[in-house]
């Protein structure tokens, strides 16, 4: 959790045109390198199925199919439609499913509270209210009861999270073996095989050497190479049609694809797979959204991008319109279009721009991941955030060590363009049909808009999508598995977490401890209340979990003021730091802002799982409040008017939660006794009670469930971060508490 205070990106978005177009220039570098390289290996692999002949219709329909692919897709799809789709500033197919989660309430983890609501985020797009048509509002009761169609929604929503972790590996690797293998026209084939693997394996190492430094710092490295990079395949784009072709534009009439498939028929339909690759990154508008803004990525896409693309396209067409003699399989590539005089220079720029077009796909897993981890359904991994202005900017060591080791493996292993395009093709295509599957719920369910717009929108785009998938399934063992097979073990890695995850919570919340069984279990134990604060680190939500009844069971003695810490996730990109302490109380002693207003029960055993959002002194003004400052700063507030209970950097080094209390008449005398013995007890000292759990099949399990609980989910439990990681906790004021549940 990034509690750096700071411009959140719901506030970048109203900043001047000058911060907008700043991110429109960083975007260049970090969202749209990938999409801008895709000329470098398009025609090559796409005229693997097909062969170029004199009359120009092949490359005249391929150029058609480009041209409206790239304006229905990206521009039309994305940037028009599904950029408005955000999840307060995140994108991504898993933000598609957080969205409906707070709408339909279909999250599998029943952790849900009503306090979740006073979030400001999770109140975005009039969150609860019932949709206007009476179809939204039976498709929304459907959902909530349906835990099938949950479920569907779920795995649905991990294929296409899935997917891009696999395009994370694939594209890097045929984005730069793309630009080195121009090499080839510069020296003989049997030592170019000697040189190209090798030398896109040392870029790659040193792109994911580079990520650590943040997406901020690699987006000003970056954007000017592609910058560049654009302006030189326009230019020469431009050259080529002049020089060449004047009259190519004509093959931009839908009607050259109708002739296309008409004479190549099967092998026109299978070059479909390379036709695709032009629209490759193209998901990772949406998925590197958290990064930047709507309207950035918008006017770089509209103004520069697509223009320049559509460029390079129609000048490569119509230099291969007129060279109709192929004297080897390269010749048809994009580097024969480059004036010989300008190929050196030209494949320089083309080398640093497929390492800048990886940098996309790489920070659109890391978004990914981090969804799919807040939300349950991906191990607890170290989330670094690099900036304190952009909440979305983020990077993962784990992750990015791993996805540099298999990007390693497909290059070496493959060492062929036309397969590592055939396998990135089925990963973007079906990330982008995960996403026109989920789009129509949230038009309905979200945006209550008419059901017709939504039914247009997936036939529309479904049906695009749905051919170019069946032309690159088809190449299955032409390098289309690769995907398949990796999806495949993310999407058993994230089902085994999410199922061992939730039966856990289930557990905890079957066997929460009454603090009718605790009081009358005191006399029988003789149970003794010590000075000072107890802090018990629990994954419950709310009530007493039974690791405490454990505790106390074995020894029976606990604090005189107990405080249970649940670190929680809620559906939303991001918690504002003046709402991220939500406090109830259990028993009959309370905690300050429940002094203050009035909340506590006169009966301590009813509503023990009401809480509160508790703000800074920005959203209550008298009332109790907390507030988190540097430990070193002493001045936030003056002595005749606040008193403070401090507690120490449990959250954060340097940083320290505090409790401030008006000096107001409101105050009755019993809440400033029990505010004087809390004060107390935190003089006398704050004991952590950590648990460790260790999940285990009940007995009676079916085989597999004792496979993924004892094997799987423990063996993920022990190789990923604990849950008391992001606490600083001292270890001399530590006492952890073991304890095995049968789920």
């Amino acid at each position: 959790m990034d509690l750096k205070t700071g411009v959140y990106q719901n506030h970048v978005k109203k900043e001047s045109w000058r911060t907008v177009l700043t991110l429109a220039y960083q975007s260049l570098g970090v969202v749209y390198g990938d999409l801008s390289t895709s000329p470098l290996y398009v025609y090559k692999s796409t005229f693997e199925d097909i062969q170029h002949s004199e009359t120009n219709e092949e490359i005249y329909g391929v150029l058609s199919f480009v041209f409206w692919t790239l304006t229905l897709v990206p521009l039309l799809k994305y940037v028009f439609i599904v950029l408005r789709a955000d999840d307060n500033g995140e994108g991504g197919t898993f933000a598609l499913y957080s969205l409906l989660c707070r709408h339909a309430r279909i999250n599998s983890l029943p952790n849900c509270q009503l306090a979740d609501e006073q979030l400001i985020e999770y109140k975005k797009d009039s969150i609860g209210l019932a949709p206007k048509s009476s179809f939204g509002a039976r498709l929304k009761s459907t959902l909530e009861k349906n835990r099938v169609l949950q479920r569907l929604l779920l795995v649905l929503a991990l294929i296409g999270a899935c997917m891009v972790i696999g395009d994370g590996i694939l594209t890097p690797a045929i984005s730069v073996f793309s630009a080195v293998s121009g090499l080839e026209l510069s020296m003989s084939k049997e030592h170019h095989k000697y040189v190209e693997v090798p030398v896109t394996c040392i870029i790659l190492i040193g792109l994911f050497a580079l990520q650590h430094y943040g997406t901020h710092r690699v987006g000003f490295l970056f954007a000017p190479v592609v910058l560049i990079w654009l302006l030189c395949i326009s230019a020469i784009g431009l050259y080529n049609i002049i020089h060449w072709n004047p009259h190519v534009y004509q093959a931009l009439s839908p009607y050259y694809m109708y002739k296309f498939l008409r004479k190549t028929q099967r092998g026109g339909w299978m070059s479909l797979g390379g036709i695709l690759l032009c629209i490759t990154g193209s998901e990772a508008m949406f998925a590197d959204l958290g990064h930047f803004s709507q309207l950035s990525i918008q006017i770089a896409f509209t103004f520069l991008v697509y223009p320049s693309l559509i460029l390079a396209y129609m000048g490569q067409a119509a230099y291969l319109s007129q060279h109709h003699i192929i004297e080897s399989d390269y010749r048809i590539g994009f580097y024969v279009s480059v004036p010989e005089k300008l190929r050196w220079p030209v494949l320089v720029i083309a080398i640093l721009a497929a390492v800048v077009g990886s940098q996309a796909i790489i920070t659109g897993t890391f978004s990914i991941i981090k969804q799919c981890s807040s939300l349950g359904c991906f191990p607890r991994v170290k989330i670094v955030h690099t900036s304190s202005k952009i909440h979305g900017q983020i990077y993962i060591p784990e992750i990015n060590w791993l996805l540099m080791v298999l990007c390693l493996a497909v290059t070496v292993g493959f060492r062929d363009t036309w397969r590592m395009g055939n396998a990135s093709g089925l990963a973007v295509i079906t990330v982008m049909l995960v996403t026109t599957c989920l789009m129509p719920l949230v038009i309905v369910l979200c945006w209550h808009k008419s059901v017709l717009f939504a039914i247009g929108f997936v036939f529309f785009f479904g049906t695009i999508e749905s051919l170019y998938f069946t032309a690159s399934l088809i190449k299955f063992l032409e390098g289309a598995w690769v995907p398949i097979a990796l999806a495949f073990i993310c999407l058993i890695i994230m089902c085994v977490w999410h199922y061992g995850t939730l039966k856990k919570y289930e557990f905890d919340v079957q066997n929460k401890v009454s603090i009718n069984w605790l009081l009358s279990l005191g006399p029988s134990l003789g149970i003794v209340r010590v000075r000072g604060i107890g802090l018990v680190h629990t994954e419950l939500v709310s009530g007493i979990p039974a690791i405490f009844s454990h505790f106390v069971t074995n020894l029976p003695a606990f604090h005189q003021v107990l405080v249970f810490l649940c670190i929680k996730s809620v559906p939303v990109p991001h918690v504002r730091p003046e709402e991220r302490f939500l406090v109830g109380h259990i028993g009959p002693r309370s905690i300050a802002e429940f002094i203050r207003s009035g909340s506590v029960n006169e009966d301590p055993l009813k509503d023990d799982d009401k809480m509160t959002v508790v703000g800074t002194c920005s959203s209550h003004t008298e009332q109790i409040q907390m507030s988190e400052d540097d430990a070193d700063n002493t001045e936030a507030a003056e002595p005749s008017e606040l008193k403070e209970i401090c507690s120490p950097p449990i959250i954060k080094p340097g940083k320290r939660v505090r409790f401030l209390v008006p000096q107001s008449p409101q105050i009755d005398s019993g809440a400033r006794e029990e505010l004087q013995e809390l004060m107390e007890a935190r003089e006398a000292g704050i004991a952590y009670i950590l648990g460790h759990s260790y999940v285990k099949a009940k007995k009676g399990s079916s085989l597999i469930e004792k496979l993924v609980i004892n094997l799987g989910y423990e063996f993920l439990r022990r190789n990923s971060r604990q849950p008391t990681s992001a606490l600083s906790v001292p270890h001399a004021s530590t006492l952890e508490v073991g304890m095995i549940y049968h789920v």
